[in-house]
């Protein structure tokens, strides 16, 4: 019986032929490649020390508040800037013989006089008032952007979104973070202001993005006459994430992958006696070895690149809250017992 020869191009591709019906139905092949859990290309491998970046020095004010300037943001109608932990009454987080520190969120530890109070200090450091409202969120990780009003600074219970905008002078917006990167942009033109919360779930579903395209709707603002400011956050230096975090940016960016590194243990005692930390486990199903971790200060300039913002309009604000617990709260390196700090920005006169 003769033999059935089968087309060149079926042996050399046997997916072809179902690529026809995935583009009939608008559809495309998974990015991760064919085979279930395998990786398209490796990752860059690198130890912590290569991927820190150093804060820059804080700005001390009167009032004991020391805090960040986005660097080149002179604009006289504007004020913005990134808490720290430095300065403040509260004493929930701090050492018993240590001054007081600036928690901003109304924790179930912490005095919320205290915390009334260190609001108070970063309005006068940062909007030159201690009067001046702020009005924050209740975070919920979405890409949930609403329009504040000066109506907002008498709300006892914050708006449920993840981002804030405004044309109204008076008041300051803020985001809470403890590890979550905050973004804020500015119009240059229309003065108009706005504040970004972006952990990875957030970052996922283009908060960034989302709140541009609202200035632009609510404002008519334009790409080109934004600028904007990413703050300190966890760094990719000690953000290890697992693979469902990876396979979540892979559904949404055609560039996630350059968003990862993988990361060495840079503990001196597993270096010098490796032998130690051997087990007995299969290759890859070992806790010992490199950890995943990602970018998120990274993934949120490309948003802001994507959105329109020009890249050099764009300045990120350095310093990883775990690597520097002495200077910023950190969830992850306090394992949840922690205060917040807030990045704010608001209109003022000039």
């Amino acid at each position: 019986m003769p033999s059935i020869s089968r087309p060149r191009s079926s042996r050399a591709n046997p997916h072809k032929s179902d690529e026809k019906f995935l583009r009939r139905a608008g559809l495309t092949r998974s990015r991760r490649g064919d085979t279930p859990g395998r990786r398209a290309e490796p990752f860059e491998q690198v130890e912590p020390d290569e991927l820190i970046h150093r804060p820059p020095a804080t700005h001390r004010a009167q009032n004991g508040v020391e805090w960040l300037r986005v660097p080149g943001w002179d604009f006289p109608w504007l004020r913005s800037g990134f808490s720290t932990r430095m300065g403040g009454v509260s004493r929930a987080y701090c050492a018993e013989n240590a001054r007081g520190e600036l928690n901003l969120g109304f924790t179930a530890e912490d005095d919320r006089e205290a915390v009334a109070e260190n609001r108070r200090l970063l309005a006068e450091a940062i909007g030159g008032d201690a009067e001046t409202a702020i009005v924050p969120l209740r975070q919920i990780h979405s890409n949930l952007v609403v329009r504040a009003t000066a109506a907002d600074a008498d709300r006892k219970t914050p708006r449920k979104a993840d981002g804030l905008v405004t044309d109204e002078a008076g008041f300051l917006i803020a985001i809470q973070t403890a590890d979550c990167i905050p973004v804020l942009v500015a119009d240059r033109r229309k003065r108009v202001a706005a504040a970004f919360h972006a952990g990875w779930r957030g970052t996922v579903k283009r908060i960034v993005e989302s709140g541009v395209g609202r200035m632009k709707m609510e404002y008519g603002s334009r790409p080109a006459d934004l600028v904007a400011a990413i703050g300190p956050g966890i760094g990719a230096c000690c953000y290890a994430v697992g693979e469902e975090v990876l396979s979540e940016f892979e559904s949404q960016f055609s560039y996630a992958r350059e968003l990862f590194r993988e990361v060495f243990d840079a503990d001196p005692v597993r270096k010098k006696y490796p032998m130690l930390f051997l087990t007995q486990r299969a290759p890859g199903h070992s806790p010992i070895g490199p950890n995943l971790h990602v970018d998120l200060v990274e993934a949120n300039r490309r948003q802001l690149i994507a959105a329109g913002v020009s890249p050099v309009s764009i300045r990120v604000v350095r310093g990883c809250t775990q690597c520097r617990q002495d200077l910023f709260f950190s969830h992850r390196g306090s394992r949840g017992h922690c205060g917040r700090m807030m990045a704010v920005i608001g209109i003022g006169g000039g």
